[in-house]
């Protein structure tokens, strides 16, 4: 496997998943992911907290952004990683579940890539839609657009996450 556009090698098992197991395996990812980003966060944090003395300061809205940017980048490095070539996070191998094309073929980086891309069209509902209603103070009804990509599979035809559309992906046993 080259990771080429072009090389389609079709999966031997291409079922879909019931939606109850592919939320476990989200729930466990969820778990794994929040240990990649204290990880992340705790090795950027040193170059981003401004120090004074013992005393614990909050950084600066400069300093909160870049720490976001780096540790987007980590999240993108890591899932691009294990969603293309074949490869799969061990929330998947756990499962038993695999990430492959729409037609069954392998995911290459640049599909990888637009998924986790994609993956973040939820939250950033959410923060556009509390922008607009917390001046209402109606902010926190727009907490559920976070989930929007997942709530997606139920109106979906196929039962597909939004961001699976979008990337023309898809999670099989």
């Amino acid at each position: 496997m080259n990771g080429s556009e072009g090389s389609e090698q079709p999966v031997t098992a291409n079922v879909a998943p019931p939606l109850a197991r592919r939320f476990a395996a989200l729930v466990y990812e969820l778990l794994l992911l929040v240990a990649v980003m204290f990880a992340a966060n705790f090795a950027l944090l040193p170059f981003v907290t401004p120090t004074r003395g013992s005393e614990l300061v909050l950084p600066g809205l400069p300093e909160r952004v870049v720490l976001f940017c780096l540790v987007f980048a980590v999240l993108a490095a890591y899932f691009v990683w294990c969603w293309s070539n074949g490869r799969r996070t061990l929330a998947m191998k756990t499962w038993k579940l695999r990430l492959v094309r729409a037609g069954g073929g392998v995911v290459t980086p640049k599909i990888a890539l637009l998924r986790y891309l994609a993956t973040w069209i939820g939250p950033a509902l959410a923060v556009a839609a509390y922008a607009t209603l917390a001046r209402h103070g109606w902010g926190a009804h727009a907490a559920w657009l976070v989930a929007f990509n997942f709530l997606w599979a139920y109106v979906d035809r196929d039962r597909l996450f939004l961001h699976d559309r979008v990337a023309r992906t898809r999670i099989v046993s």
